[in-house]
């Protein structure tokens, strides 16, 4: 604002000071807006129907979307998580989070994923995407908007009627002393139940609104009870419905008060109760680490189900198990007699869970009767030690043993021999679903002693282990290695290094190569290492070791020498198995 001269030097001083607090004002102003909301703007950004997520600047931005954005048919990939590429407002009208009346919301930028999924909500279409290089989420503008009060300002822009100043110096009037309320604690969370939870609202019409409201609020007090926090339990939240839909995911919210908040906002879907359609989508697109999944913590998925679900879980099921993720089933009002027969597979809960202990699963008779179920099922979720189908080195892997059975090592040592592979099996958690293990014995011929799925107990598979008639003969290992990939391999959970193992043990020289066979298996995506006793070349045993060498190489004098092996090779196969994760 620029005043003219008028040569009065009380009326220039005056006019000077007006001027002064006129610009000390909008300062004030732009400071307190900028401490309120920092880099994250408060001010929705108006956005056009055709605005993609790779246009947006800001990690999170709050935007305004105008109306009708459905008649352009804007162009969406994928589901709860969108490739960059998608329309902002398209992803947000099919996420739910605006209708056709358009209106603001917060846009989360994320990192590019493979295997956007199509689906179609809210009269949107989505299309699928293999692969992209930038993500977004969308959530309503919620609790990112805070009511603006203007604090008292120390100085006025209104003219003052008082006697004008002379010139000099102006008195500094004392700012007044502002009280700061002091902040809430941010809560770490229960450091004691550190678990990855996917709760899945059944968002079905059979449950209705009403009694989807009290569901909400279950989960809400349920989030509370675990003690929520950066390093505590995280909680995200999939609706099953016809299709299903991520309402949030685990580093979303991360404060038991923000999950309350959320959980509010979820919207009703209505439809079937597909579960299994959601179990299988939680299980494929939720638990990445790019969405906040931590390594090495339990995963878990809690399915609620008011009545039964309207599709299979067979298939979603094993998705679960090999996944290595703990599905625990709550059920709500059981069908009556007459629905009985409507249900097509009145074993649903026993057939979805991992272990069928009662650990996994919770009957509730009612959801106006749910509060004294809380706690029961929040113990669970907590009990970590009892997650069994955690994926860890110990319940996950498959492990080949190839027993060298030649003429050299005799009928004693050989049962030292047995007596160390049984106690380095007897430290994984053998069963159908968890461990498996597998034995060929080897000299100039080869015997397949049990495959992988001969023996589901630890108890059994010891027995056979011990069991094994020892052979004598020549040494030819690396036939013994090619046999075993091709005849017990065969019959092993998919996956490569860190699933499956082979543990040659051998006590010579073998007659033939090698190197070659070693190669082979582990192209095969098979783990090799190498035990030695007595006079196996550590050339032979080095070439048939996986890379580095020395970490997979062992070897000892004497067949008594073994067992001081046990601990150290289990580390080593844990170890892998770690680090392939």
């Amino acid at each position: 604002m620029c005043m003219p001269m008028s040569g009065n030097p009380i009326r220039e001083f005056t006019l000077n000071m007006l001027q002064g607090s006129l610009v000390l004002h909008l300062l004030g102003l732009l400071s307190l807006i900028g401490n309120a909301y920092g880099s994250e703007s408060a001010v929705p950004m108006p956005i056009t129907c055709t605005t993609r997520g790779a246009d947006l600047t800001e990690t999170r931005q709050i935007v305004l979307c105008p109306s009708d954005c459905a008649q352009y048919r804007a162009t969406v990939f994928g589901t709860g998580v969108y490739a960059s590429v998608s329309s902002v407002c398209g992803a947000a009208t099919h996420r739910g989070v605006i209708g056709t009346s358009g209106g603001s919301l917060m846009v989360h930028k994320l990192q590019g994923r493979a295997n956007y999924l199509s689906s179609y909500s809210h009269g949107v279409h989505s299309q699928p995407l293999s692969r992209w290089t930038a993500s977004f989420t969308v959530t309503s503008r919620g609790r990112h908007f805070t009511k603006w009060v203007s604090p008292p300002l120390e100085v006025s822009s209104q003219t003052s009627t008082a006697a004008p100043v002379p010139p000099g110096p102006v008195p500094v009037k004392k700012a007044a002393v502002v009280k700061k309320l002091p902040k809430k604690p941010i809560s770490a969370g229960n450091r004691d139940c550190q678990v990855d939870i996917a709760v899945l609202l059944d968002g079905s019409s059979n449950i209705g609104r009403r009694r989807f409201i009290l569901q909400k609020s279950f989960i809400s007090k349920l989030a509370m009870l675990l003690r929520v926090g950066e390093n505590g339990p995280h909680l995200g939240v999939v609706q099953a419905s016809d299709m299903p839909r991520t309402e949030f995911y685990l580093t979303n919210y991360t404060q038991p008060k923000d999950v309350l908040f959320a959980m509010k906002e979820i919207a009703f879907m209505g439809g079937n109760t597909n579960t299994g359609k959601a179990i299988i989508h939680t299980v494929e697109t939720f638990f990445s680490s790019d969405l906040g999944v931590r390594r090495g913590h339990p995963r878990v998925i809690v399915a609620l189900v008011d009545g039964w679900p309207s599709d299979s879980l067979a298939e979603a099921a094993v998705l679960a198990r090999d996944s290595g993720i703990n599905l625990f089933m709550v059920t709500v009002a059981k069908p009556s007699p007459e629905e009985v027969s409507r249900v097509s597979d009145l074993d649903f809960v026993k057939m979805s869970v991992c272990r069928d202990n009662g650990f996994f699963t919770l009957s509730m008779p009612s959801w106006f009767s749910t509060t004294k179920f809380i706690k029961p099922l929040g113990q669970k979720l907590c009990s970590i030690d009892q997650m069994m189908c955690s994926r860890t080195c110990y319940n996950s892997v498959n492990l080949a043993f190839l027993i060298d059975g030649s003429s050299s090592v005799g009928e004693g040592n050989f049962r030292l021999m047995l007596e160390f592979i049984a106690s380095v099996a007897g430290s994984f958690e053998v069963s159908d679903v968890g461990t498996r293990v597998g034995a060929v014995q080897f000299t100039y011929d080869q015997r397949l002693e049990f495959g992988f799925t001969q023996h589901p107990t630890k108890e059994e598979n010891l027995r056979a282990i011990r069991g094994i008639p020892y052979m004598s003969g020549g040494t030819a290992t690396g036939d013994a290695i090619t046999y075993t990939v091709r005849n017990l391999f065969t019959n092993k959970r998919p996956g490569g290094r860190g699933r499956n193992f082979l543990i040659v043990v051998t006590d010579g020289q073998s007659y033939d190569d090698v190197r070659g066979p070693a190669k082979a298996a582990q192209k095969e995506g098979i783990t090799v290492f190498s035990v030695g006793i007595a006079w196996a070349p550590m050339d032979d045993l080095r070439a048939m070791a996986t890379e580095p060498k020395e970490a997979h190489t062992f070897f000892t004098r004497e067949f008594s020498g073994l067992e001081q092996f046990q601990q150290p090779l289990v580390k080593a196969i844990c170890r892998d198995f770690t680090e392939a994760i």
